[in-house]
């Protein structure tokens, strides 16, 4: 067995002795799933797009103890600062409940849970296949890098990128649409004094 320059045996950290960061990336990656929990089983809308938030940020925190710097800030700009936004102004403008709704629950929570844990495992066997015989050189330069990440983003996930562009403009444009039907239907407020007169 090989010795190091000072006399001791090299540390190998093991499944039954995380390092600090791993034990951090368990306990955000606990409150994150817990958040994503959250988010799909309550009923009040506002307090699911809250609950988003704290699943997306701690994505990014995730990200982060990755060295994933690049990623982590595309996270928190993009998704926590904008699609979460986007969520908030369109149950503004479609004028939805504040408190509990139980129009919220569908009555088929039980086909969701089987059709997310079918996308997930099928999520999980795809990203283990894939990298099943990739190593990372962690001696390397950082794959998390700005240059890395943003030349692979644009490089070969460019048209995804533009696609979700065009969902989140298109989910703004059908909330606007559906607030102007419901001012319509139940008329504006300009409305009633312009009858008196005419009468």
């Amino acid at each position: 067995m090989m010795l190091l320059a000072g006399g001791h045996h090299p540390v190998h950290h093991g499944f039954l002795s995380p390092t600090g960061v791993e034990i951090a990336f368990l306990l955000v990656g606990a409150v994150t799933f817990g958040a994503a929990v959250l988010t799909v089983t309550t009923k009040q809308l506002v307090h699911a797009a809250l609950w988003l938030v704290v699943a997306l940020g701690g994505i990014a925190v995730e990200y982060l103890l990755l060295t994933a710097e690049f990623i982590a800030w595309v996270q928190v700009l993009i998704y926590v600062g904008s699609v979460v936004v986007l969520l908030l102004f369109g149950l503004m403008l479609t004028k939805a409940p504040i408190g509990r709704s139980p129009d919220a629950d569908s009555g088929n929570r039980w086909a969701a849970l089987v059709v997310a844990l079918a996308a997930a495992g099928s999520l999980l066997w795809v990203v283990v296949d894939a990298f099943r015989t990739t190593w990372i050189n962690l001696d390397g330069p950082g794959q998390g890098s700005t240059k890395v990440s943003g030349s692979i983003l644009f490089r070969h996930w460019v048209l995804p990128f533009e696609a979700l562009s065009v969902l989140l403009l298109a989910a703004l444009v059908g909330a606007i649409v559906m607030s102007r039907k419901s001012g319509d239907a139940s008329g504006t407020p300009g409305d009633a004094p312009r009858d008196k007169e005419q009468r």
